[in-house]
């Protein structure tokens, strides 16, 4: 792999696969290979950017692909993971739903990818993802003590999606506003189909596992478009035990185009991908040098 370009196919083109098209044709090391969406319109119907790029519905039709990027929501992932892997093509997602949820989307990829000699790298996003190895970093360098991360303000795409599936809506957004401490509170601005009462949506995004820890607040609109914003950031503390040393105090702080960054991120690890033996990982299980491009002498000769 090491002398030619890695053959990258994006699956879903929402807000995630935008950018992911980006960020592939960005890297020198990889090939487009093509999109795979649930429609494929008419060439002259297709977004602008997509008119010179093969478009299909199927990821058997685009031949041979090293890598695929799984730029769909997080529910839909674990079965979709398993049948790219079953072709033979190592996947990357950005699985976002923390703990049991996790471990148990890790585990049932494990198997696949080894029966097929493939690799997944699984929550190759932001959060869990990027921060999760910051979050270790803040561990290593002080063994006791609390970390908090604050996420916010701003959008987030998984609650957003999870909401927008619920039946009755026809749009939503959801906003995450930092409380400190690692508390938050949700924003959701929904859209709701004519005879829909606000009262039963309410109930069941309240009960939603990616709500039912945080105090949510909810609200009707008449249109959620104009309340779109990408960007969004996160706060990571930590104040710990350096051997015996107390009040070590640790931060990490970023604001970002969210789905941008989500992106950026899965094209690393999909370059990672193929340095992994046969296996299920997430970031934090991978080399850090894996995700880079080039001589790793010279990286460790700027970076070190």
């Amino acid at each position: 792999m090491a002398d030619k370009k890695l053959r990258i196919a994006i699956q879903g083109y929402g807000n995630i696969g935008r950018y992911a098209l980006q960020a592939v044709q960005a890297a020198p090391d990889l090939e487009l290979v093509g999109v795979v969406r649930r429609t494929t319109s008419l060439r002259g119907e297709l977004p602008v950017e997509l008119r010179s790029v093969a478009v299909v519905d199927q990821m058997e039709q685009l031949g041979k692909v090293d890598v695929a990027l799984l730029c769909t929501p997080s529910r839909s992932v674990p079965q979709l993971a398993q049948e790219i892997l079953a072709l033979g093509i190592n996947t990357v997602d950005s699985f976002d739903i923390h703990g049991d949820p996790l471990l148990e989307h890790r585990a049932n990829l494990r198997s696949v990818a080894q029966s097929q000699g493939r690799v997944a790298v699984v929550a190759a996003g932001w959060d869990p993802g990027t921060d999760s190895m910051v979050r270790a970093l803040m561990e290593l360098m002080t063994p006791q003590g609390l970390t908090f991360t604050n996420f916010g303000p701003g959008m987030s795409m998984g609650h957003s999606v999870a909401v927008k599936a619920l039946p009755g809506v026809e749009d939503a957004l959801s906003l995450t506003i930092p409380k400190g401490s690692g508390l938050h509170r949700r924003l959701v601005y929904v859209q709701l189909a004519p005879g829909v009462e606000l009262a039963e949506v309410e109930q069941s995004i309240k009960a939603d596992p990616y709500f039912i820890r945080d105090e949510t607040h909810v609200y009707q609109v008449e249109s959620v478009h104009n309340l779109q914003d990408v960007g969004h950031g996160v706060l990571l503390e930590r104040r710990g035990v350096s051997g015996q040393t107390a009040n070590q105090s640790l931060r990490w702080e970023m604001r970002i185009n969210n789905p941008a960054l989500t992106a950026q991120i899965m094209v690393s690890a999909a370059r990672a991908s193929v340095k992994q033996q046969p296996g299920a990982y997430t970031l934090l299980e991978i080399p850090l040098v894996d995700y880079f491009s080039g001589d790793s002498d010279e990286l460790i000769r700027r970076l070190v």
